[in-house]
């Protein structure tokens, strides 16, 4: 098993389609484009386009990686259904990473991720000794205990006014997603799933079931 293996990685968490190759422990190709809609569509015609790009083909990859949210829970759909249907196909692996590990890839600890879960709430973890899970949290009731930095897309403004202070990415969000599923390659992972962290606003149907006549 390769100590530096080939990976690609990809994310649609949000309205973007983005991915980026990894081998022996550099970035090979990268690509983001912004869309608010169509990566279904998109999705493997960019990972053509990546592998092409850097003179590498399918059979040359050890593993695909995938960013599992949160997000949109549409594109993350679409992301972690593309992984599992490329890993199937071309018998690979494929690593799951949440934007919270992407983010904080590369930087000291301690370290909070915190990202805009909008309706003024925060979608937050911390990474140090003991790594919380992630959670939810009203934007106005979020504090922290210990110094340290902050990262993601509300880092400034969270790091004001108080012993914060805020940091940018080490990476691009693709290439962070290849870095960290190189670290948990050749471990045992489970098949990537979407991380939903806020409950979904689709509510069932309240329709009566239909009726099968005899």
């Amino acid at each position: 098993m390769p100590s530096d293996p080939c990976i690609l990685a990809f994310d649609t968490s949000a309205a973007h389609c983005a991915a980026a190759l990894l081998s022996g422990g550099q970035i090979l190709a990268h690509m983001h484009e912004d869309m608010a809609k169509g990566q279904a569509e998109r999705l493997i015609p960019l990972l053509n386009e990546v592998l092409h790009s850097a003179g590498m083909q399918w059979r040359d990859l050890d593993a695909v990686a995938v960013g599992v949210g949160p997000g949109n829970f549409t594109g993350i759909r679409i992301g972690v259904s593309g992984a599992r249907g490329l890993a199937l196909g071309l018998g690979l692996p494929a690593i799951g990473v949440s934007i919270f590990e992407a983010r904080a890839e590369g930087l000291p600890r301690p370290l909070y991720v915190v990202e805009d879960a909008r309706r003024g709430d925060v979608y937050v973890q911390a990474f140090n000794d003991t790594d919380a899970d992630p959670f939810l949290i009203q934007r106005a009731d979020l504090s922290f205990t210990n110094g340290g930095a902050v990262v993601g897309t509300l880092a400034a403004e969270v790091a004001l006014g108080s012993d914060l202070s805020a940091q940018e990415p080490c990476f691009p969000l693709a290439e962070a997603i290849a870095r960290v599923a190189a670290r948990k390659f050749g471990t045992p992972q489970p098949r990537p799933a979407p991380l939903y962290i806020r409950a979904s606003d689709a509510a069932p149907s309240s329709d009566l079931p239909l009726t099968i006549l005899p």
